[in-house]
């Protein structure tokens, strides 16, 4: 038992050793992308594309909200043949604004399409930018501080975050003035890692 016990405790030493001898660096994604002006362009064009629909959405349930109202005030004096047409074509108005409703806003719908159509390739170079300078500086692993909440501490000593808007052409002084330089200009593989923001979402 205390053999088994010795061999266990060599084996996470050497383990331990093992990890040390790797070079760890940590980045911050939220404040790199804050710090790139086309990422705040895309997400204010994503904005309004979500408010223009929602409001295309609203118009037309409020037209569904005005057949069903006038329908219940003349419903008396319809025949049975009238009401179930009457009936028939608010369910199918209904239906067809579900169906839009899920089109825009629904998984894998028209929102989802067009952040990726915007978003994705800011995310594509940032995530270049990151792999550059890993692969440059040998580092082992690198943690992003922003999108994990299993990361207790990261010292500043080790964050690259300003290293990648360095090589991407922009600094973190003022992101109004921020504007691409011919060193921003790198074409990688691309690589999904990089998660994309969640955006809200109506209904």
């Amino acid at each position: 038992m205390i053999k088994k016990w010795f061999l266990m405790a060599t084996m996470l030493v050497g383990l331990s050793f093992g990890a040390f001898a790797q070079k760890y660096a940590s980045v911050n994604t939220e404040y790199i992308m804050k710090n790139i002006p086309d990422y705040a362009q895309a997400l204010a064009q994503l904005e309004k594309q979500s408010s223009d629909w929602q409001k295309e959405l609203e118009a037309k349930f409020a037209e569904i909200d005005k057949m069903y109202k006038t329908y219940q005030q003349e419903a008396y004096l319809l025949p049975d043949n009238l009401k179930r047409k009457r009936e028939e074509e608010i369910i199918a108005k209904e239906k067809e604004v579900k169906e839009l409703q899920r089109k825009r806003f629904g998984a894998d719908g028209d929102l989802d399409k067009k952040r990726q159509e915007l978003l994705k390739p800011i995310q594509e170079k940032v995530y270049n930018a990151i792999e550059r300078i890993a692969n440059e500086k040998n580092y082992a692993f690198v943690f992003d501080k922003s999108a994990s909440n299993t990361v207790l501490f990261a010292s500043s000593r080790y964050d690259i975050s300003d290293d990648v808007l360095e090589m991407l052409g922009y600094s973190s002084s003022n992101p109004a003035d921020n504007t691409p330089t011919p060193a921003a200009n790198s074409d990688k593989k691309k690589s999904d890692r990089i998660t994309n923001p969640e955006m809200k979402k109506p209904y």
